[in-house]
């Protein structure tokens, strides 16, 4: 069982959309990771997301591939809210997965894995999907792997 974090996919600019959609290089990314990680195996309950355009959008691809049981906005995942909420609502039982923007995924990461929001633990991209796992007995997680669009 486990918590899967995407960063949303790379998104137009704001002179090119408004609402900052996402582009075509980002839906292409997201495509191809979210067929891998169909092809590994990858099985999601549920899809949240934030209320923010790239964010669904990039949800809804994931949802596509993976054929969660529901994909629905949550509160609580822009950029700048407070991770400490959702954290202890998290069991890796539950096979959520979670599309949402840095920082957040970034603290969220962190505090699951080293009980404090900062530093940074992982480098996210966008698009990628980090995969964690409760170490069983205990509130700890582990970051299990990651699929990300690139190598660098």
């Amino acid at each position: 069982m486990a918590l899967y974090l995407v960063q949303h996919a790379r998104a137009l600019s704001e002179q090119e959309d408004p609402e900052r959609g996402i582009s075509e290089l980002g839906r292409s990314e997201v495509e191809r990771i979210a067929s891998v990680a169909k092809g590994y195996g990858v099985q999601v309950k549920k899809i949240l997301h934030s209320d923010k355009k790239r964010a669904r959008q990039t949800a809804e691809i994931l949802a596509r591939f993976l054929e969660p049981s529901s994909v629905e906005p949550a509160s609580g995942l822009h950029p700048q809210d407070d991770v400490t909420a959702l954290a202890l609502a998290l069991r890796s039982e539950d096979d959520w997965m979670i599309v949402g923007h840095m920082p957040f995924v970034s603290k969220l990461t962190s505090h699951l894995v080293i009980g404090r929001a900062e530093p940074a633990i992982f480098a996210f991209q966008n698009g990628g999907i980090v995969c964690l796992e409760e170490v069983p007995g205990s509130d700890a997680w582990v970051i299990k792997w990651a699929l990300m669009p690139t190598v660098r």
